[in-house]
C-alpha cells in the first residue's frame, strides 16, 4: 500500500479509537475530509468540521491512545494477512456505504466479493429447530443453483446463522460471517472449522480491532452491517425477541427489502416472524423462488437456467414430464402426488427423481417435497 493510503487508513483506525466519536461521526467525517490524517496534526480543522466539538473531544484527539493502537493495529494485519478498508476506497463495499452508520472501517480475510451482484442475509434464531433449519438449507442451496453468484452473509452463531453457512459451504455458494469482536478469535469456538472452511469462498469480516472481546453490545452493533452489506435479509426463525428482528428492523431503516418464512401460530420460535409478516414489516416467502421473483432476479435466474439446459440438453420424455409436472408445481410435490398426476408406479418414480437431481434440475426439500429447481 502506498505510503499516503498507509497514512489516511492510520488517522481512520486511530479515529475509530477516539472517545466521543461514533460510527456515524467519523462518517461524517470520512464524507467532509479528503485527508482526516490532518486532524491529528492540526486541531484548527476540527472547528470547521464538529462545529459544536467542545475541550473533551479536543483533549481525546491529541491523547496519544488512539494513534499508538491504530500503528499496532497495523502491524497485526500486515502480519496476519488482513485487509483493512476504509470508507471511501474504492473496494467498500458500496452498499454498506449508502449507510449512514456505516463502519469507518472494516477487517476481511478470505476471498469475499463485498459488491457481489446479488447478497443475501440470512438471520435467524440460536435455537433453530430442525423446521427451521429444513427452511434455511433449502433456500440457500436453491439459491446456488438459481444464483450462483450469490454471497450469503450471516453472524456465523449457533442456529440458523451457522446453518446459512455450511449450506453455502457445501452448495459451493460464497459465504461471509460478520463477526462481534476482533479476527484475532472466533466465537463460538465451536464454529472455528466453519470459518477455516469459509476462507476458501468467502470469509469473516469485523469492524473490530484486534483483542475485542465479544460483549452482548457488539452483537448488537454489528447487525447493522449484516443488514447494510445485503440487497435482502431473510429472517428465518425467531422468537419474539431477538438479535433477527433488530437486523430485519436495521435493513428496513436502510430502505432494504425485508422477508420472512411464516410458521405456525402457536410455535415459539415462529412468533418473531409471523408478527413481521402481520406488521408488513416483511414479505412473506416460503421458497428462494418466492425471494428471487420478489427480487426482480429472475432475469439472472433464465440465463442460469439456459446454462444448465445447456449442459444437460437430453432427458427422456418420463424426465420431462415429471420435469414440467414439478415446474407447474412451485411449491412442490410428494412422491405420492407425483404418482397420481402421471400415473407411473412408485418404483420408476424413483430413478426419474434420482436423475433429475443428478442433472441439479429437481431437488427433495422440507416435507418430502420434490421441487423443480428451474
Amino acid at each position: 500500500m502506498e505510503e499516503r493510503n498507509l497514512k489516511r487508513q492510520l488517522s481512520i483506525l486511530a479515529l475509530t479509537r477516539v472517545r466521543g466519536l461514533g460510527a456515524a461521526a467519523i462518517c461524517a467525517i470520512l464524507r467532509t475530509v479528503e485527508h482526516p490524517e490532518l486532524l491529528f496534526e492540526n486541531l484548527d480543522f476540527l472547528g470547521d468540521i464538529i462545529p459544536d466539538a467542545g475541550a473533551e473531544l479536543r483533549a481525546a484527539l491529541s491523547a496519544p491512545e488512539p494513534m499508538e493502537r491504530a500503528k499496532a493495529e497495523q502491524g497485526f494485519i500486515e502480519e496476519k494477512g488482513i485487509r483493512a478498508i476504509c470508507l471511501g476506497d474504492d473496494d467498500y463495499p458500496y452498499r454498506l456505504s449508502e449507510c449512514d452508520d456505516a463502519p469507518p472501517v472494516i477487517f476481511t480475510l478470505g476471498n469475499a466479493n463485498l459488491n457481489a451482484p446479488h447478497i443475501v442475509s440470512v438471520v435467524g434464531t440460536r435455537r433453530a429447530t430442525e423446521y427451521g433449519k429444513d427452511l434455511c438449507s433449502s433456500m440457500v442451496s436453491d439459491l446456488a443453483r438459481l444464483l450462483p453468484d450469490t454471497l450469503i452473509v450471516s453472524g456465523l452463531a449457533y442456529g440458523i446463522d451457522v446453518c446459512a453457512h455450511r449450506t453455502a459451504i457445501k452448495s459451493g455458494l460464497s459465504t461471509l460471517g460478520v463477526l462481534a469482536h476482533g479476527l484475532d478469535r472466533i466465537y463460538p469456538s465451536s464454529h472455528r472449522n466453519v470459518a477455516k472452511e469459509m476462507l476458501n469462498n468467502g470469509g469473516l469480516l469485523t469492524e473490530y480491532m484486534s483483542e475485542t472481546e465479544p460483549l452482548k453490545h457488539h452483537f448488537l452493533q454489528r447487525n447493522r452491517i449484516v443488514a447494510g452489506l445485503a440487497d435482502a435479509t431473510v429472517v428465518v426463525e425467531s422468537p419474539a425477541y431477538g438479535g433477527s428482528l433488530v437486523t430485519a428492523s436495521i435493513a428496513q431503516s436502510y430502505a432494504r427489502d425485508c422477508f420472512a418464512f411464516p410458521g405456525r401460530v402457536n410455535d415459539q420460535y415462529s412468533i418473531g416472524c409471523n408478527e413481521l409478516i402481520a406488521r408488513n414489516s416483511a414479505a412473506l416467502i416460503t421458497s428462494a423462488h418466492d425471494l428471487v421473483e420478489a427480487m426482480n432476479w429472475g432475469g439472472a435466474v433464465k440465463e442460469n437456467a439456459l446454462i444448465e439446459q445447456e449442459l444437460f440438453p437430453q432427458l427422456s420424455q418420463p424426465e420431462q414430464n415429471l420435469l414440467e409436472l414439478l415446474r407447474a408445481h412451485s411449491e412442490g410435490l410428494q412422491i405420492n402426488q407425483i404418482v397420481i398426476a402421471l400415473d407411473i408406479p412408485v418404483s420408476k418414480i424413483m430413478p426419474l427423481l434420482f436423475e433429475l437431481e443428478m442433472k441439479n434440475l429437481v431437488r427433495a426439500v422440507a416435507g418430502g417435497n420434490y421441487r423443480a429447481v428451474v
